[in-house]
């Protein structure tokens, strides 16, 4: 996750929270549901850096070595 995403994540998430209340959704069911989201949501922004495809962080296949490296 890029960190200029991360301010579209916030104000989709407000939109969700408002549409829900305006809709009729008690509070109370707003916040359990926030808090039940709050692990992944926790886990997307601040682990959204690591461990990410090799096509992301720029290796290429050449760089890598292969399944019988270091073996002769």
């Amino acid at each position: 996750m890029k960190r200029r995403q991360m301010p579209l994540y916030a104000i989709a998430l407000a939109i969700l929270v408002v549409g829900l209340a305006f809709t009729g959704v008690p509070v109370q069911t707003i916040l359990v549901g926030l808090l039940v989201l709050a692990c992944p949501l926790m886990m997307l922004f601040m682990m959204g850096g690591h461990g990410g495809s090799d096509r992301e962080v720029g290796r290429s296949d050449e760089h890598r070595p292969g399944p019988t490296s270091g073996q002769r």
